[in-house]
């Protein structure tokens, strides 16, 4: 499990502006958060959904649940 940046220290999802994948936090590898935050490319969604991630047309890294309507 990926610690949360302080920046998104409440954001379960977090985007990446340069590829338009969102990322589950609490699943995804340290290493590529720790990258998008370094970057300054971050994104957080509000709701803080997968559905809304997918409703900015960000798309799920395979890390996300698959379950998610």
């Amino acid at each position: 499990m990926a610690e949360r940046p302080i920046r998104f220290e409440h954001a379960r999802y977090l985007g990446d502006k340069r590829t338009q994948i969102v990322y589950d936090v609490d699943a995804a590898d340290q290493e590529i958060i720790d990258d998008i935050v370094a970057a300054e490319v971050g994104l957080m969604f509000g709701p803080d959904t997968l559905v809304e991630a997918r409703n900015r047309g960000y798309k799920p890294h395979r890390s996300a649940p698959a379950d998610v309507g």
